[in-house]
């Protein structure tokens, strides 16, 4: 037993002799905690035109909700990002639980527009954000350093497979039994199962448990002379830069932060203005509820595919080029989704899909690793909080400028063709971020030392 592990008490140390790496253990759990976690906030899509029809409200009026919410949770992200520095993340998580199964409660009783504000809005999708990519990107980057891309990418992929079980139950519960009972439902699922799993077994960082990331502590030392003789790999490029102790004030003085920020908020952006509206645009071009509600689950199912498989990626190729395939996928998305209204079909509809959820979604893996390449350190949740208010701004506008664009247009064209520019937008930013500039990424890494050693 090591000296770190002496200090730790009981349950940590049995948890820290996992026969495997815990780290893979934390991402089984942020798999099953967003599976449920996140799809019950992005169920608001299916609660939309539920409520829509139930009031009469107008869809910018109605849609706001979700801003309110998407503006909450970034005005929160930087405490929750500093308590993060100090406060284990399963108390976070446990809490954020807790406020989203009040708020799908409470909203039954609602009547007004401000009911849903505060309880779909505040609640649910604002203080819902430790469930979500937000609130886990702020602790589980910290886990791995040569698998960072993989790993995350394979927690968050947790979100497509829940989101092709829940979906269409959750759709089924609002037609038969009403909204109302689909928000019950949500709220005990996440009691019964989101709870308790991570306020037991939840850790914030290995050293929790007396580790180091990608479990270097619990790999032995080997006599191999093949490792012996591999060339020294070192993912440093500017050792300059990778020696900072970053804080806050000094991440943000730099350009990486603002163009990162600029990137991750133009993305949000048109990930939140296609899962709010697309719904309500595919039933109203024609498609049944429930294929509109398989349509959006499978969005995320596709993401499993993409999440894993280009969150490996970008460990091989760099964070950029994973970023700019996942935009590429939002605009085939939107270029989709206008091409539909002219002539819709189930082909182009799945094509709208595949582009978003397997392409797009891929965004995710990347947007919780970028980040920690660039400020990792002892201060980085407080960093990250403010790069994720920032980027939650962009997620909070998206929707309601494009039901506002709507509602003076009569149809949803212009907020679609403006989506296509702030995609465009957030490709050039990652760019200009350049994290490969600071720091290589295992793949690149491995490349330049062979290089080297050749």
């Amino acid at each position: 037993m090591s000296v770190g592990e002496r200090s730790l008490n009981p349950f940590n140390q049995f948890l820290a002799r996992s026969p495997i790496f815990y780290g893979w253990i934390v991402v089984a759990i942020v798999f099953i905690t967003m599976g449920i976690g996140v799809n019950v906030r992005t169920a608001f899509s299916l609660l939309y035109p539920a409520i829509l029809n139930e009031f009469g409200w107008d869809r910018a009026t109605t849609a706001a909700a979700f801003t309110v919410g998407f503006i909450f949770a970034g005005l929160i992200s930087p405490v929750l990002g500093r308590l993060m520095d100090s406060v284990d993340s399963r108390y976070l998580i446990s809490g954020s639980a807790l406020c989203v199964s009040l708020g799908m409660v409470l909203a039954t009783y609602a009547s007004q527009p401000w009911h849903i504000y505060a309880t779909l809005g505040l609640l649910v999708v604002g203080a819902g954000i430790m469930m979500t990519y937000v609130g886990h990107s702020m602790f589980l980057p910290t886990w791995f350093e040569k698998r960072r891309g993989l790993a995350v990418g394979i927690a968050f992929s947790g979100v497509g497979i829940g989101s092709i079980i829940l979906m269409p139950v959750i759709q089924s519960m609002i037609n038969e039994e009403g909204w109302r009972y689909a928000c019950w439902f949500m709220a005990i699922l996440l009691m019964v199962i989101v709870l308790p799993l991570n306020l037991v077994f939840q850790r914030r960082n290995p050293a929790t448990l007396g580790l180091k990331p990608d479990g270097v502590t619990v790999v032995t030392e080997t006599n191999d002379p093949a490792a012996a003789a591999a060339p020294d790999i070192d993912p440093i490029v500017d050792h300059q830069w990778a020696a900072t102790d970053w804080s806050l004030p000094r991440a943000l003085k730099t350009k990486e932060f603002w163009w990162m920020s600029l990137a991750a908020s133009s993305a949000l952006y048109v990930w939140y203005a296609v899962q709010v509206h697309q719904t309500k645009y595919l039933i109203e071009i024609g498609i049944s509820e429930l294929d509109a509600s398989f349509a959006l689950g499978f969005v995320g199912f596709a993401g499993v595919i993409g999440q894993i498989y280009l969150g490996h990626l970008s460990d091989r190729i760099g964070r950029e080029w994973v970023w700019s395939i996942s935009v590429g996928g939002f605009t085939l998305c939107y270029i989709c989704l206008l091409v539909l209204e002219f002539s819709p079909s189930h082909f182009m509809m799945y094509l709208m899909v595949i582009a978003q959820g397997g392409l797009g979604y891929a965004m995710a893996a990347v947007f919780g690793a970028m980040p920690a390449d660039l400020f990792q350190g002892r201060r980085y949740g407080a960093i990250f909080g403010v790069f994720s208010m920032i980027s939650l701004l962009g997620g909070g506008v998206g929707p309601w400028i494009t039901g506002y664009l709507y509602d003076v247009t009569g149809n949803y064209r212009a907020g679609f063709a403006l989506a296509i520019v702030v995609c465009l937008t957030s490709c050039l930013a990652v760019w200009m971020t350049a994290p490969r500039k600071r720091r290589l990424v295992a793949g690149q890494a491995e490349k330049r030392a062979k290089r080297k050693s050749a």
